[in-house]
């Protein structure tokens, strides 16, 4: 059995172009996983392996690699920095035991820094802080550590001091050691030295190191509290096992700087992994649920003496078939042994398992607990958030929640050909991404996409057409508009039917009012005396809440809406439960237009970079559409305006952006509210979708 504590499951996650990929280049060259160093900007790196991503240099997918530093073993996974693909980072944070979070020392804390950041706290995920870049121009690592107090609210225990800056910037001081580390020019990040700290520098290192021990010390007081009242001068051993202690519990985060591309401050990185990151069986073990995802207060204890459990976290398809990245948690898993899928019940047995290398894999013949692996080829329809588990001890591990869809497209197979082949493809790419949804409208016939985003969908296109082969039309993007209510109203709905034999009766009283944002749809009832008996109560419920997916304006889904129950009348013969389910249905129908019915849209929290000669442009142009600017923060080489705005608005930005910027602005956005739409846009949209429905018909 291998050593659980030399175990080190890490992700590494970032904004877009902070040089997270970079990184992982180089742990696998600093481990001796690879000989050659690849580029992002080649299109060559290991973990960026699709073609979409080598094209465009950004990462869509997260990749596992294995490797050992130090007699540890280290399981990396390298996931994007795009908002479209958070998912990606969502659920690989969900298996890791902890991570680097890496900040560019010229961009800061970007805005889809604090989308992980915040993803990584939901987990209660260990990091490392790794401040990158620090050769370009513009970086400064006291700025950047400024801004993770600031505007993630972390403390940064800062670890390394950068010696030098921009060009000049040539190596770093280790504050816990008091030594300076110098790289050469030659690229490789072997060829260091380690020096005593350059003279100008002395004193900061001292006021570091004495800020370094004091925070450090607060994982254990008694401690700190020798320390301060000068009764004992903790040894180098005693502050790192204080440092891991406080890092395990998310106390603060070590903070190391370098230059991953110029092969700088990358040993000490990490060697930080392997001192303070914790083991598998350093965190909290996953909780247990029932069916409903209710907790049981038990846990899957991380062990390889315990019954299997493991998690399928991603699924994705490649030359060699289906693959199912896993987790496993506790027990061991053999080649040929039978496993369940809590989820949907069946029992199959693992044909092969392999060690992924982006995307080569290592053939296995057993895992165990703490083991990030793949399975080839399962067959009993797992999807991402499923339990795997021994079939003689079923069990279901707390499932992952993916938020929901904001933008849709239509698709249309130019040729006969591609319809069956579209089908195929697009089963695959469902099972691989939990937040692409596709269905058919059953009216036109056409197949509708939805994604989280523009390049989201444009990206699944893209890989319909060059992975599959299937050329398709594409209609123009759509929001996902949704229906709430404004009033609360009383009223009152009778379903009566007579036609011979026995007939229908179920009369409720009831009130509808506005939910809580967010609450979808909630129903209580407080009928007494027995005026509808309480077996039909679910019947009520389920029929008030199947009529949620259809709106009273447009057809769309409505949100955030509460009934209650409160009255009603039954008939001893002709009452049942479908007779007050239809009553329920009727009463939607009848009291949702008088509730106030309103249009909503999906509002998105916009974050611009552009130049400063620009700003003015940029903010009008926000505000031309609909936005709300909710802040500015000037850096060195531009500013950041931070803006609310309907997605409706939003639709080929990117274009704009470049255009007022000379090309120099970025953006970057993701899904924040659902908001009222002002009357005019709502009755477009209304006239819109009533246009669209009579062309159907005719």
């Amino acid at each position: 059995m291998a050593d659980l504590s030399k175990y080190r499951n890490i992700g590494i996650f970032a904004h877009v172009d902070a040089g997270k990929t970079t990184t992982t280049e180089r742990i696998l060259k600093l481990t001796g996983m690879i000989h050659k160093i690849g580029e992002v900007h080649d299109g060559e790196s290991t973990t960026d392996f699709m073609e979409q991503e080598a094209e465009r240099g950004i990462t869509i997918q997260s990749a596992a690699v294995t490797c050992e530093w130090k007699k540890h073993r280290f399981n990396v996974i390298d996931t994007p920095g795009h908002v479209d693909f958070t998912v990606e980072v969502y659920r690989s944070l969900k298996v890791l035991d902890g991570g680097i979070g890496v900040f560019c020392g010229s961009g800061g804390v970007e805005p889809q820094s604090e989308t992980n950041w915040r993803y990584a706290n939901d987990s209660k995920v260990a990091r490392l802080i790794f401040v990158n870049k620090l050769d370009r121009l513009g970086a400064d690592f006291y700025r950047v550590t400024d801004q993770v107090k600031n505007v993630l609210g972390a403390n940064p225990l800062i670890m390394t001091l950068p010696i030098g800056e921009e060009d000049d910037f040539v190596g770093v001081v280790d504050v816990l050691t008091q030594k300076a580390y110098y790289w050469d020019d030659s690229g490789q990040p072997e060829n260091y030295e380690v020096k005593d700290i350059p003279a100008n520098m002395v004193d900061d290192a001292a006021v570091y190191r004495e800020q370094l021990i004091e925070t450090a010390l607060e994982a254990d007081e008694d401690m700190l509290m020798d320390y301060l009242e000068g009764e004992m001068t903790p040894t180098e051993e005693q502050i790192k096992a204080c440092i891991r202690k406080g890092t395990r519990e998310i106390m603060f985060f070590p903070t190391y700087c370098g230059s991953a591309f110029k092969n700088k401050g990358m040993q000490l990185l990490l060697d930080a992994v392997v001192d303070y990151l914790p083991s598998p069986t350093d965190v909290n073990p996953q909780p247990l649920t029932d069916e409903e995802g209710e907790a049981t207060g038990e846990y899957a204890i991380v062990s390889p003496d315990e019954t299997f459990k493991a998690l399928a976290f991603k699924i994705t398809d490649d030359r060699f078939g289906t693959l199912t990245f896993v987790r496993v948690y506790s027990g061991v898993l053999k080649k040929g042994d039978t496993i369940l899928n809590a989820a949907t019940g069946k029992t199959e047995r693992v044909g092969r398992m392999c060690e992924m290398q982006a995307d080569d894999r290592n053939e296995l013949t057993s895992a165990q607990a703490g083991d990030i692996i793949a399975i080839v080829g399962m067959k009993s329809n797992v999807q991402t958030g499923h339990t795997l588990c021994d079939p003689k001890d079923p069990i279901i591990l707390e499932a992952m929640v993916f938020p929901k869809p904001v933008i849709s497209i239509s698709v249309a197979p130019k040729d006969k050909g591609s319809t069956e082949k579209m089908g195929i493809a697009i089963g695959k790419m469902v099972a691989e991404d939990p937040t692409f949804k596709v269905e058919t409208d059953e009216d036109s016939g056409e197949t509708i996409l939805s994604g989280m985003g523009e390049l989201h969908l444009d990206i699944k296109v893209d890989i319909l057409k060059r992975t599959y082969g299937v050329e398709l039309a594409v209609g123009k993007p759509q929001v996902a508009y949704r229906e709430t209510i404004t009033q609360e109203i009383e009223d009152s709905y009778t379903h009566k039917k007579q036609s011979g034999g026995s007939g229908q009766f179920g009369k409720i009283d009831y009130r509808i009012k506005p939910g809580e944002p967010n609450s979808g749809f909630t129903f209580t009832s407080t009928v007494v005396g027995g005026n509808v008996p309480k077996e039909f109560f679910p019947a009520v419920e389920k029929g008030f809440k199947s009529m949620m997916d259809t709106g009273v304006l447009a057809g769309f889904p409505v949100l955030d809406v509460e009934v209650e129950l409160f009255d009603g009348g039954f008939h001893a013969v002709d009452s049942s439960a479908v007779a007050f389910e239809i009553a329920a249905k009727g009463a939607f129908r009848q009291s949702i237009p008088k509730a106030g019915a309103q249009l909503i849209e999906p509002i998105m929290k916009v974050d611009v970079f552009t130049p400063d000669d620009h700003v003015g442009d940029v903010i009008g142009d926000l505000n031309r559409r609909r936005g709300m600017i909710s802040g500015q923060d000037a850096g060195v080489s531009g500013v950041r305006i931070k803006a609310e705005v309907p997605l409706s608005e939003m639709f080929g930005y990117i274009g704009s952006l470049r255009t007022m910027t000379s090309g120099r602005g970025q953006f970057s956005m993701e899904f924040s509210h659902y908001n009222a739409c002002p009357n005019n846009v709502a009755e477009t949209v209304i006239a819109e979708v009533k246009e669209r429905e009579a062309a159907k018909k005719k």
